[in-house]
């Protein structure tokens, strides 16, 4: 039987950027190829090349940068249909992981040890008419989701979708993301606070302090 590959566009050691683990050191699998077009993207270079690599081959140079925390990205990951057996696979070794996704496509096969974080799109993505909100049915407290927010239509949109979706009920960490160079950070913030939301801002630590650089 072959040995099951994946494309990936790079494997990286750095600082984990957004999240509930931010700033933590942290290995990146990023998984080439996306449905997806949003109008915000930072990696589009992530839509396609990258190289055919077997699963034992991304554990062997996940393991050589010695971290306990693990993300799986992209692009969109969940395009690739071994990503679940890449996704056991890193569990089984004892790494905390964390899958990025779209919420385009399915996560019910996901592996429960996987923390997800869904990075559902809004209105200013052009993209948000994509989003499959069955998937939030298979959330858990552990999981996360992430808003972009590009400005104030985004925000009241958002404000609607977590009472819609009753995601206060079903995960712990609702993350507001200022889309970089459309909306100040502070703005955010203080709409946030003149609503009391029960949220995070966060505000992208590897963009601070990389520039955006690619493999950071």
């Amino acid at each position: 039987m072959p040995t099951p590959q994946l494309r990936i566009t790079e494997i990286f050691y750095s600082l984990q950027g957004e999240t509930r683990t931010v700033g933590l050191p942290t290995v990146f699998v990023r998984l080439t190829g996306c449905p997806l077009r949003c109008s915000y993207c930072d990696t589009a270079y992530a839509f396609s090349g990258g190289s055919m690599l077997s699963i034992d081959e991304i554990l062997d140079q996940v393991a050589a940068h010695g971290s306990s925390y693990v993300t799986v990205t992209g692009g969109e990951p969940l395009a690739q249909k071994e990503v679940h057996r890449l996704l056991e696979a890193l569990c089984d070794r004892g790494y905390e992981v964390s899958l990025e996704t779209s919420g385009v496509l399915p996560v019910d096969q996901v592996d429960p040890r996987v923390v997800k974080v869904l990075d559902l799109k809004t209105p200013g993505s052009n993209e948000s008419q994509k989003n499959y909100y069955e998937n939030v049915q298979y959330l858990d407290s552990k999981d996360q989701v992430k808003f972009v927010i590009c400005d104030r239509t985004d925000y009241e949109w958002t404000k609607f979708k977590i009472t819609e979706l009753a995601l206060g009920d079903r995960v712990d960490e609702i993350l507001f993301s200022p889309s970089h160079g459309q909306i100040e950070a502070r703005e955010l913030a203080q709409w946030i606070l003149d609503d009391g939301l029960n949220v995070r801002l966060q505000l992208q630590l590897h963009k601070l302090l990389w520039d955006d650089a690619q493999g950071r």
